[in-house]
């Protein structure tokens, strides 16, 4: 990248998808030079333990210690603790492995003696050896919750314990509008460093959305003066991983490329597509279009794909009148 690449790049994540394209771009950039905005909508409270779902992803995906069969947890896991809560009559339909467990049980530790969440994440990092900057949403408690046909579902029960089995009728995001947005996020979004600003594959729904929920984020997206890439989740019309395309079905949505446009509307300047979707390329109005291969089965395809996505939103201009 020469003089690009002293230039820094923030990316939008939730999930396994997210969490891969920020591998790629962790791969791709000089360390320092990435940012990682993760929500933290399905943080939650477990066993009295402080859980933050696509927080862990992230820094285990980042820190080359993710399971790599499931895309979350650790590789090389052991479950001694769940055997024995199960034992004792315990709930155990959120299983938390015994090395996961060191970070759910450090990290609950450090909030209760008043440490922020940010602060916490950014610790937990250096020890993991991360050299970009993992940034939670918000240091407030925001809380996915999921309106279905069998009543309003706070997110884990929904995706883990019913294995997203009911109906999805919408989405609310419990407490968003009392929480603030991590300073250090706008501080990368005010950065004149900043080259440009990717949204991963990420579902728009329940990762990327309370990300845009939380007051100010919006708007400090809107303002910048540097291109926004986002990487479709849908291909094919299916999402790669979680209920995303199940979600938009019951809906009324038809799950779709170009409705991944139609969703992120006007913060975008770039699209990227899977080769699969190709025939779409022409239809979608608004954001230009990359075709590229989007799936990411191993690092090679991780490292691959940031590095079109860098390059694609490098030949990008901010779109006048917004």
């Amino acid at each position: 990248m020469n003089e690009e690449r002293s230039s820094k790049v923030l990316a939008l994540s939730g999930g396994v998808g997210g969490a891969k394209l920020a591998s790629g771009l962790h791969a791709a950039l000089p360390p320092g030079r990435l940012g990682v905005l993760v929500n933290t909508g399905d943080d939650f409270a477990h066993l009295g333990l402080s859980i933050c779902p696509d927080l862990d992803t992230v820094m285990y995906t980042l820190a080359g210690v993710v399971n790599p069969e499931t895309g979350w947890g650790r590789a090389g896991e052991s479950w001694a603790f769940m055997e024995a809560l199960a034992a004792i009559g315990g709930e155990t339909w959120f299983r938390l492995g015994d090395k996961d467990m060191a970070v759910h049980v450090e990290r609950t530790r450090r909030l209760r003696a008043g440490a922020s969440l940010s602060a916490v994440t950014a610790d937990l990092c250096r020890r993991f050896g991360i050299a970009a900057a993992v940034l939670p949403m918000s240091d407030d408690p925001v809380s996915t919750v999921v309106d279905s046909d069998e009543g309003s579902l706070a997110f884990q029960d929904y995706f883990v314990r019913r294995r997203c089995e009911p109906r999805v009728r919408g989405f609310r995001f419990q407490g968003v509008e009392a929480a603030r947005p991590n300073p250090d996020a706008l501080a990368w979004l005010a950065d004149p460093d900043l080259a440009a600003i990717v949204i991963g594959p990420s579902n728009p729904f329940v990762s990327i959305a309370p990300i845009l929920a939380v007051p100010g984020l919006r708007d400090a997206l809107m303002r910048r003066r540097v291109p926004l890439v986002a990487v479709s989740p849908i291909v094919g019309g299916q999402a790669i991983k979680g209920p995303a395309a199940k979600m938009m079905d019951e809906l009324g949505i038809r799950p779709s490329a170009a409705w991944v446009a139609e969703q992120y509307g006007d913060l975008l300047d770039g699209l990227v597509i899977d080769e699969l979707d190709r025939g779409l390329a022409d239809s979608i109005r608004g954001p230009r279009v990359l075709v590229a291969q989007t799936v990411m089965r191993d690092a090679a395809d991780r490292t691959r794909l940031a590095g079109e996505v860098l390059a694609f939103a490098r030949g990008l201009e901010r779109r006048p009148g917004r």
